[in-house]
């Protein structure tokens, strides 16, 4: 049970500082086009993954089972779920699976993107 509130309340910090960081995009460049926000928590938020994944599995950094979910799945899943993405992409090519973290890849960027869209579609079809 600890755990799952470990989880919203690592999720509410991570989604707080997604929302500051878009926010400071946001004021600071008004007119930009490119999706920086976005760019900045998915790059940050993979680096913050890897380097405590790092720590923990060189064993300079142990976590009990609640933080790590506190962190991983809470902090850094409110912050961009692209994080464990990218972590289960690594994951797989490091344990000898590289089809498998490839197919990973172009299957969900591919039908994530063809999936929003589709939604999309069919909500304005709806309307």
């Amino acid at each position: 049970m600890w755990t799952w509130f470990a989880v919203a309340a690592g999720g509410a910090i991570g989604s707080m500082a997604r929302h500051g960081v878009n926010r400071v995009v946001m004021d600071g460049w008004p007119a930009l086009r490119f999706p920086v926000a976005t760019f900045i928590v998915n790059v940050l938020g993979s680096c913050v993954f890897g380097v405590l994944a790092g720590l923990i599995a060189s064993n300079r950094l142990e976590l009990r089972p609640h933080w790590r979910e506190f962190v991983f799945v809470g902090v850094l899943g409110g912050f961009t779920t692209f994080s464990t993405f990218a972590g289960d992409v690594v994951t797989l090519a490091r344990s000898g699976f590289q089809a498998y973290a490839v197919v990973n890849v172009l299957l969900q960027v591919v039908l994530a993107v063809a999936g929003l869209y589709a939604g999309l579609v069919i909500a304005l079809r709806t309307s």
